[in-house]
């Protein structure tokens, strides 16, 4: 809360010096050079104004563009490829460890020897195909329920693109006139500036007066409403930004949903077929069933 001597004669503190509009505001020029030349600066803010706003409205777009549809998509489909291959490679480290782990503690037991060549060759015959086809059908298996979620979240990712850049395109049509408003305004604004050079010097005759006040007031609610959109359009283009990345996120998080839901539908085929080949393998080594078996 600000203590009373923040006020000072009405105005925040935050305000501008009173010498300010006194050397700007056409309104208080005494004669026609001061006339002309405060209208320069009015002319160059409309400008000014109206070409930011222009800018944000081209920054609102910018993402409805062909090549930043097309970067979203293929990122989506990247991200998913990563995730796939992460599952993958872990499906295939379930069977080697475990095969990994069977032989460490055979050699441990059984100690290096003669038979340890011949169990090694019996061991890529008879069960690392066993893993290898369980490993290549669950990872088909997988790919193919993913490459169906990422169809589906992509549809769904181009449709929610659409309707957004559907409601940009209705804003930017709505709000552009304005920032062609604050271009004719300055075109305006130098035009009198202009008439008033050509008028001499000395006093402002009275229709110069008028029109410098009609065009200061026109000047004045035309840029309270281009800075009023511009903020009201930074806003704007925040929320479709979020509202970008969150319909990336979503349309990712279904993927990997249905890939989790995928593997763990999966997950007991494939430990059994872990547990077949262990068990040949224990069959190998000459060592009893595992009644513990799938450790």
């Amino acid at each position: 809360m600000p203590d009373a001597g923040t006020w000072q004669h009405g105005r925040m503190a935050h305000d501008l010096p009173g010498w300010v509009a006194e050397l700007t505001d056409p309104r208080r020029a005494r004669t026609l050079d001061e006339f002309a030349d405060r209208l320069v600066p009015l002319a160059e803010h409309a400008i000014d104004v109206s070409r930011r706003l222009q800018a944000q409205l081209n920054e609102l777009n910018d993402p409805f563009k062909r090549e930043a549809l097309y970067g979203r998509v293929e990122r989506l489909k990247a991200r998913a490829g990563e995730a796939l291959e992460e599952i993958t490679t872990e499906i295939a480290a379930s069977g080697d460890e475990r095969l990994e782990r069977l032989w460490a503690d055979w050699t441990e037991r059984a100690g290096a020897g003669a038979r340890e060549e011949e169990l090694r060759r019996r061991l890529d015959r008879d069960v690392v195909p066993v893993l290898s086809r369980s490993r290549r059908d669950v990872a088909e298996r997988v790919a193919a329920r993913t490459s169906a979620a990422l169809d589906e979240a992509t549809r769904t990712l181009l449709t929610r693109v659409e309707e957004l850049a559907r409601a940009v395109t209705d804003l930017i049509t709505e709000v552009l006139p304005l920032a062609r408003e604050g271009l004719a305004l300055a075109g305006r604004i130098s035009g009198l500036s202009a008439q008033a050079r050509k008028a001499g010097r000395g006093p402002i005759p009275g229709e110069l007066k008028e029109a410098g006040a009609g065009t200061a007031r026109a000047f004045d609610e035309a840029v309270a409403r281009l800075e009023l959109e511009w903020a009201a359009l930074g806003a704007r283009s925040a929320s479709v930004r979020a509202a970008l990345r969150a319909a990336e996120e979503s349309a990712f998080s279904h993927v990997t949903e249905e890939m989790t839901r995928c593997v763990e539908e999966l997950a007991p085929e494939h430990v059994r077929a872990l547990n077949e080949a262990e068990a040949r393998a224990r069959a190998l080594f000459g060592d009893p069933p595992d009644d513990g078996a799938g450790r």
